[in-house]
């Protein structure tokens, strides 16, 4: 399953591969609390079928109103800002004083290129930047390691797209089934990674892939670049330290480890004679995830998406390490 804007992007393709037309919707800025996350995609084709969303359905219903008004360009980009009043965030079901500026972009057949770039790259798992010169419309691109920006300025867009985000979880228990269920809905893939065969046998949460394999064979095949996530929780140091040794030399988005800081003491000790660098070990996030009070499963993994979704709103200074008095229960 693909992100939510990849999503938006396929069916861009399809319409442009099928003749038609329409609208590339693209939240460009946002001021204070909007319904959706800057830089969401909208696609409105030109006979009224709509692909994503950019609210609660108010503002889509907005759109396409103007849409059989004849208020949408057909040849340059078009800035449309909601939330300028009271009545309008009323109006519109945005929150008290949010305000969001969406950028229309008509797309013809003739754009298909460019939508099969950033699908390309995606598909491959690269991080790419587009710059929308608003004037003349026209489209250039850029690579990027990773990236999650969207600034608007008087002359252009510059937006970053990034593959899906994917998390390897090793160890298919309890704990994994509850971080699998926030994660799937937070649009990560999720891979559960457990060697041994009868757990395997007894994992069963929907949208998410079981992997039978040794810890350190699952981080190189499926978890070794930067939108990728690793989180050991099987208590088992054979099981958790392969996945470690391999996950901490890669450049990857987070990894993290379940355990007491004493745990996490000993893990450390462990791992820097196994021939990994102080560097290296200072990567890992262990004991994992924010300091709540988390006692049960369930707690435990809102905490841990918690600093998942602070690290990747770019939010770093909200993660901190444990401490004794954490309260976070991983023994």
């Amino acid at each position: 399953m693909e992100s939510s804007e990849q999503r938006v992007l396929q069916a861009v393709n399809a319409s442009l591969i099928a003749g038609k037309s329409g609208w590339l919707v693209t939240i460009a800025a946002t001021h204070g609390a909007s319904p959706r996350p800057l830089g969401s995609l909208m696609w409105l084709e030109q006979g009224g079928a709509v692909w994503g969303s950019v609210s609660g359905g108010c503002i889509e219903d907005d759109l396409l109103e103007k849409l059989q008004a004849g208020q949408l360009a057909t040849r340059a980009c078009q800035l449309v800002e909601y939330g300028v009043s009271p009545e309008e965030n009323e109006r519109f079901g945005l929150p008290c004083g949010g305000r969001m500026k969406l950028l229309l972009e008509f797309l013809s057949p003739s754009k298909q290129s460019d939508i099969e770039t950033l699908l390309k790259a995606l598909s491959e798992r690269q991080g790419i930047r587009r710059w929308v010169d608003l004037a003349g419309s026209s489209w250039q691109f850029e690579t990027i390691d990773r990236g999650d920006d969207v600034q608007l300025t008087e002359n252009s867009l510059r937006q970053d797209f990034g593959p899906r985000y994917q998390l390897l979880l090793i160890g298919a228990n309890e704990l994994a089934r509850c971080i699998a269920e926030i994660a799937t809905a937070l649009e990560y893939r999720v891979l559960v990674c457990d060697p041994r065969e009868e757990r395997c046998q007894q994992w069963a949460v929907a949208n998410t892939e079981i992997i039978q394999l040794m810890p350190d064979e699952a981080v190189m095949q499926f978890a070794a670049d930067r939108y990728s996530a690793v989180i050991t929780l099987t208590h088992d140091p054979r099981i958790d330290d392969m996945a470690l040794m391999q996950a901490l030399t890669h450049d990857l988005f987070y990894v993290g480890a379940l355990g007491s800081v004493r745990t996490t003491e000993k893990r450390c000790a462990r791992l820097l004679q196994l021939g990994l660098s102080d560097a290296q070990i200072a990567r890992l996030h262990a004991p994992v995830g924010l300091s709540i009070g988390s006692k049960s499963a369930m707690e435990i993994a809102v905490a841990v998406m918690a600093e998942l979704t602070a690290l990747r709103r770019g939010k770093a200074e909200i993660v901190w390490r444990q401490s004794e008095s954490s309260g976070i229960n991983q023994s």
